[in-house]
Order: structure tokens, then sequence, then C-alpha cells
């Protein structure tokens, strides 16, 4: 069984596991399952985006044009966004019945943009890409983990390992979408919680040095100690969260 890692405990940002860098999906059984409503899933963020914009996510440095990477997330870290699911009911229905499934979101890549090299937060779980309007293949249009290349494909899962470092870009005229769900490794099942606040305190981070990048002078071991003291409240606001149904 693999260490369990996190990139806020690791100051290199860089995760030296033994997993290759992409899955296969057959080995999950969700995967089929929503592969077989991939129509259906496109059809209700089609319907959501003649009246609606996707959001730009939250981290301008990862790509090379603001705005360029814009999301919709339904749920984050197994924090339940029940408004945003109520626009996607046949989606959230699909995804609800595997627990194992921590987030989701649809993601937009614009024409001639890129997401740049960067790792994930954990190597707790797989990033999961499902294909649903992919304007070309590589060389235009593609992903790389590590120094392996892949392109999407529509109606198509794309599953790799995201603590590795990793990037995408759209080099066609077309936007790009897909569907990205994070699922929790079967090892890791017993640690949920724990991840998930983790995760969700490293992202509360993330967020302020956005805003305030002063705070990239503070040394490791203090973001440690403040990362850890703030996992527990980051757990309890989890549950609080999701019980009463805040978002």
């Amino acid at each position: 069984m693999p260490n369990l890692w996190f990139s806020i405990y690791d100051f290199n940002f860089n995760y030296k596991g033994d997993e290759p860098s992409y899955i296969d999906s057959g080995k999950f059984n969700w995967a089929a399952d929503l592969q077989l409503n991939a129509d259906s899933i496109k059809k209700e963020l089609n319907s959501y985006l003649q009246t609606h914009q996707l959001e730009g996510y939250f981290n301008s440095s990862m790509v090379n044009k603001k705005n360029s990477w814009r999301t919709i997330a339904l749920k984050t870290w197994n924090i339940q966004l029940f408004k945003n699911q109520k626009q996607f009911p046949v989606t959230t229905s699909l995804l609800n019945k595997y627990p194992q499934i921590i987030s989701a979101s649809f993601n937009l890549l614009e024409s001639n943009s890129k997401i740049l090299p960067h790792c994930g937060d954990t190597n707790a779980i797989y990033r999961c890409h499902l294909g649903l309007d992919i304007p070309e293949g590589l060389p235009n249009c593609g992903f790389k983990v590590r120094d392996e290349l892949r392109a999407w494909e529509n109606n198509q899962w794309l599953v790799f390992m995201d603590a590795y470092t990793h990037e995408a870009w759209n080099n066609s005229n077309s936007n790009r979408y897909i569907l990205l769900i994070d699922v929790l490794r079967d090892e890791f099942k017993p640690k949920k919680a724990y991840v998930c606040s983790t995760v969700l305190t490293s992202l509360f981070l993330q967020k302020r040095v956005e805003n305030h990048k002063w705070l990239l002078l503070t040394k490791p071991w203090l973001v440690k100690i403040i990362t850890r003291s703030l996992r527990p409240f980051a757990q309890l606001a989890l549950f609080l969260t999701n019980t009463i149904k805040l978002f």
C-alpha cells in the first residue's frame, strides 16, 4: 500500500510514487455507468450553458490566459453543492450512486489555452475526465502526465494519477468540455474524512495565497503546523455544510 501523500506537505511538489500515469477505466464499476449516460450528461450541460456561464478557476497561476479554464462544481472533496446539483439532476443522480466519487465538476478549457504543468493535491484519488465535447485530438488538443501524452475522446474516460505533474492544452479554435470526477482509491477509503478535510484545508490556504502573495514566503514548517491545526475545523465544517445544505 502506498503512503498517503499531500502536496501541502511536500514543498518540492514532486510525487514519487510507482503507480502508472494512466489507469484503465475498465477496472471501475462507475465508469461504464456514467459512460453509457454521457449523452444525457452532455445534454444537461448544454441546457445549463444556454442561460449560464461557467466560472473561472480560482488559481490564475495555473493557466496561460486568465479565466480560460472555467468550471461549475457539483461536489468538491465531499462537500455537496446542492444549489448547483439542482441544475443537473440526471448527472447528480448518477454520481450519488458511488460514494467513492468525492468531487465532480464540468470543466471548460477555452480555445488556444493551456493549463500549465502542476501536481494534484493528493495521491489518494484518481482524477477522471469524461470527454463531452472534444474539438480535436493530438497534437492540437491533449493531455500530458509526466512524459506520456494522451488525447481526450468524446464519451470516453481518461483516468490518471493526479499527484504526478500534468498539463493540458487546447490549441484548436473551439472550446473543450469534460466532466471531471475524483474517485477515492480503494486503499484509502477508510481515510476518506481525513483526505477530504486535508485537501479542503490546502485549498483554503491556496485561496489565501492567491490574494496575498506575500504568504508564499511562509516557512514550510509553519505551513505544516497551520494545516494540521485547521484540518479538524475543515472536517467539522464539511459535516455541518452538508447537514444544513449550506451550498
